[in-house]
């Protein structure tokens, strides 16, 4: 019974009380019987999504790896326990290569099984093979049609391929199974801008969602898609009034985000002409994030976020070591996927510092390949304003017309 319940709350992949509920019945099927294969690789997998969306640590990591290295010890052909190393090799080590075999070994045993499809799908992705990619994601949702996570990341495919057709009716698949899903919410807003730089859709979804019961976690999320789409619109006295309304102790439960508290105070400031306060908010998101990288030193998204700190506080060279930093970490040639957005707000950090040539190369690279930058994303994101009379900027425009 603790195995079934376990396996029931580990579904709710965005919820992290029922994934912590999940973990602690997974540790108590596993005591009542330690040579439960089965109990071990399920547990194996929710450390290792641990680890990558909520409380990156080596503890997660290590646990994983260890839960599944025992499954397997017990059951070397258990299919669940090839799924649980593979996704120990994805997760904790970004071996994509280790990952696929494992998954490819674990799909020979669950043929029929909508996750191994889907866990295939994402590695091929980052590998930049959006086809294979995109059929496995397919099959995955036709295997488990009333399951929106396997829509979610469907969407996000045809979302960087600016397939926005096919993007927005995957989107409106998992609606209709569950109207409530903040994740599908997020993405179709993203894809109205992108498409058209329409902000209605961001109206349509706030009436829909302001009523829903949300755990601290998730009312953080929405609160960091709000900031994000008040500064898009340049409505700079309500990012500040946002920023300022809720205490620190609450951005606790997302890692990371006390810090983009700050930043987006700083940039509300600095909409507003007050740069003394600006700086006051930046130096402060500045102090986070440093500590943050000292206990993370790999993390891209911690030094490009840095990297753009340290931009608008003037501190050019340090900035550009950053943002060069973060590229490394996740370049796009080893991550097609996750590493456009860093290249992406790597050309921010050169457009604070006025190397616009820089910035618009960058540009023109994720504009040439999948990515979730379009010429709507251009126009409407106040990070490219300091770009907006420079021919090599405005020419962007003119090469991929009609295109993205």
């Amino acid at each position: 019974l603790a195995f079934v319940q376990a396996h029931d709350l580990s579904c709710a992949w965005e919820d992290l009380a029922k994934l912590k509920q999940s973990a602690q019945l997974y540790q108590r099927a596993i005591d009542l019987d330690p040579n439960f294969a089965l109990a071990l690789a399920r547990y194996s997998q929710l450390e290792s999504w641990m680890l990558r969306t909520h409380q990156a640590s080596a503890d997660h990591r290590e646990k994983a790896r260890s839960l599944a290295e025992r499954a397997l010890q017990l059951q070397p052909d258990l299919p669940e326990a090839h799924l649980a190393l593979g996704f120990s090799y994805y997760y904790g080590d970004n071996n994509y290569a280790a990952a696929l075999k494992e998954f490819e070994i674990a799909q020979g045993g669950l043929p029929n099984e909508s996750e191994v499809y889907l866990a295939i799908g994402a590695i091929q992705r980052r590998q930049g093979k959006w086809a294979e990619s995109t059929a496995n994601l397919e099959k995955s949702a036709g295997l488990n049609p009333k399951d929106t996570w396997p829509l979610q990341n469907l969407a996000l495919n045809y979302q960087m391929l600016r397939n926005f057709d096919a993007a927005s009716r995957t989107v409106d698949r998992g609606l209709q199974i569950n109207p409530q899903a903040l994740g599908l919410w997020e993405i179709k807003i993203k894809l109205a801008i992108a498409e058209k730089g329409d902000f209605s859709v961001y109206a349509q979804a706030v009436e829909k969602l302001k009523s829903l019961p949300m755990s601290d976690e998730e009312r953080l999320k929405a609160v960091d898609g709000e900031a994000n789409l008040l500064l898009l619109q340049r409505k700079y006295q309500q990012l500040l009034q946002l920023g300022q309304q809720f205490t620190d102790d609450l951005f606790a439960a997302v890692p990371g985000s006390l810090a983009l508290k700050y930043f987006s105070i700083g940039i509300a400031q600095k909409g507003l002409g007050d740069d003394a306060a600006a700086r006051i908010a930046f130096l402060k998101a500045k102090d986070i994030l440093q500590e943050q990288v000292k206990q993370k030193p790999d993390d891209a998204d911690l030094h490009v976020q840095l990297a753009k700190l340290l931009a608008w506080l003037g501190e050019k060279d340090a900035a550009i070591a950053e943002a060069q930093r973060a590229m490394d970490l996740r370049p796009e040639s080893k991550d097609a996927f996750e590493g456009p957005p860093i290249t992406e707000q790597a050309a921010q950090v050169y457009a604070i510092l006025g190397d616009n040539a820089r910035a618009i190369e960058l540009l023109d690279g994720l504009l040439s390949r999948p990515s979730e930058v379009t010429l709507q994303t251009l126009k409407v994101n106040p990070a490219w304003d300091p770009l907006r009379n420079d021919p090599g900027f405005q020419a962007l425009f003119a090469k991929y017309a009609g295109k993205v």
